[in-house]
């Protein structure tokens, strides 16, 4: 079982730097990265251990990049 608290912890800020890196906008960074986290809880049953849990929530992150890039396209902005 995921300690979330100690997962939380320790990658908060390499979560939030990858988010930031990948919108350039610290607002949404922190929106992605506190989303990231949420959905890291919902799908814990998921992660199999076959990457490194920082692997694992930056590729959370970039999904969630990906699908507000594909809004955004669809909102013309």
């Amino acid at each position: 079982m995921i300690d979330f608290e100690e997962v939380y912890r320790d990658y908060l800020e390499d979560v939030y730097r990858f988010s930031l890196a990948l919108c350039r906008d610290p607002v949404l960074a922190e929106e992605l990265t506190q989303e990231t986290f949420y959905r890291a809880v919902r799908s814990a049953h998921k992660y199999d251990g076959t990457c490194k849990v920082s692997t694992w929530l930056c590729q959370i992150a970039k999904h969630l990049w990906y699908q507000e890039l594909d809004k955004r396209k669809r909102k013309g902005t």
